[in-house]
């Protein structure tokens, strides 16, 4: 099936169009990204308005149709980067005002004689730079790096970046090579990658955006409101697939964790004491056990934590080690609690064949009792 040009110009019209509505509802329900958003819906709204300035620039009088276009577009992009710069807390204002006005004085010097040579080549110049940083924002997002949808936005403003940074480099010495007729079958080249660009790209960033939100309530989901460790559904899930993972061989080691008499503490300092508490406590694990730990709060006071590997083989002394830097942190006045806290730990080492974490855990947790069951503040191993 044939499309002429105007059609594919008025599909990309129209699709940026309704892009930046459904970019701009989103914000409305997006408060984490609603500055972000903003930023994207404009600069779709605006890219829109210039490629349709561009299908009626020759009707602009005084030969401003071509200045317009280009300086409207070249508004859209930077809205666009800026709405992807926003995620990380970035913005390029001075980048924004340095394009336009060095690009207004390119077309004011070139006059009406010196009008193509700017709109085949020299405006394609910042159109390629702006791109090029927009890959650069989304591939250095710390927030975006685990979702598929960045890869397509890369690979799209990638393209366009190559694009016209061909445009701007190559095209000049073609067309002297093969003749003016090559800037025809370019334009034409362009409106394609053009229409493809402005239907993939918003799409992609806008299910990007959707993609980073459902992650992080997947994230709040399974952590723990207090202490932000995992909660007791990510330890089994998490924990579960460790083991798992490993053919159920070992070495595992699984920690019940269980603060003493932390009732009283609760009694006598108050809650807010005892909210404390347990974030020391999570902070303290959460260091001693390091980062490949998978250490979750799985009740009032209750922890958990699986360690494998070579980490496994120095858990009694790791869990130890919590055990005191706890209690001497809790009983340092400095440090903002001054007060006797201490917790019991029940440790279960799998060397070899590992049961099934609920299987495991129940080891431990049997361990755990016969700490708490010896006055607590120490390490008991099933």
């Amino acid at each position: 099936m044939f499309v002429d040009l105007l059609t594919l110009y008025l599909l990309a019209v129209g699709t940026l169009f309704a892009t930046a509505c459904m970019t701009f509802w989103e914000h409305r329900t997006n408060a984490r990204h609603s500055r972000a958003l903003r930023l994207l819906a404009a600069g779709f709204a605006v890219l829109g308005v210039g490629c349709a300035l561009i299908l009626v620039r020759r009707q602009i009088p005084c030969g401003a149709g071509a200045t317009m276009a280009n300086l409207v577009v070249l508004s859209g992009y930077l809205l666009i980067l800026n709405g992807i710069a926003a995620f990380s807390g970035r913005q390029y204002r001075r980048l924004w005002v340095f394009v336009l006005v060095v690009m207004a004085l390119v077309w004011a010097v070139a006059g009406v004689q010196g009008e193509p040579l700017v709109w085949h080549y020299l405006s394609s110049i910042p159109i390629a730079l702006i791109n090029g940083l927009m890959v650069w924002e989304v591939r250095r997002a710390e927030t975006m790096k685990m979702l598929s949808a960045r890869h397509i936005v890369v690979a799209m403003a990638g393209i366009h970046t190559i694009f016209y940074a061909a445009r701007a480099l190559i095209l000049p010495w073609a067309v002297q090579v093969y003749g003016d007729g090559l800037l025809s079958i370019t334009s034409k080249i362009t409106l394609y990658e053009g229409v493809l660009y402005s239907v993939v790209l918003p799409m992609a960033l806008l299910k990007l955006v959707r993609d980073e939100t459902h992650s992080q309530l997947l994230q709040e989901s399974q952590t723990d409101y207090l202490t932000r460790l995992g909660n007791r559904r990510s330890f089994f899930e998490l924990g579960a697939a460790a083991v798992d993972g490993r053919g159920r061989q070992g070495p595992i080691a699984i920690f019940a964790f269980d603060l003493d008499r932390f009732k009283s503490i609760n009694d006598v300092h108050g809650h807010q004491v005892g909210d404390d508490v347990l974030r020391r406590f999570a902070e303290i694990a959460r260091r001693v056990l390091g980062p490949n730990a998978i250490l979750a709060r799985i009740g009032g006071e209750e922890f958990a934590a699986l360690l494998a590997g070579d980490d496994a083989r120095d858990a009694v002394s790791l869990g130890q080690s919590v055990t005191r830097q706890f209690a001497e942190s809790a009983r340092d006045p400095h440090a903002g609690l001054g007060l006797i806290a201490t917790v019991s730990v029940g440790l279960a080492y799998f060397a070899d064949e590992v049961p099934a974490l609920p299987t495991a855990l129940a080891a431990a947790d049997r361990a755990l009792y016969c700490a708490k069951a010896q006055g607590g503040d120490r390490l008991e191993l099933a």
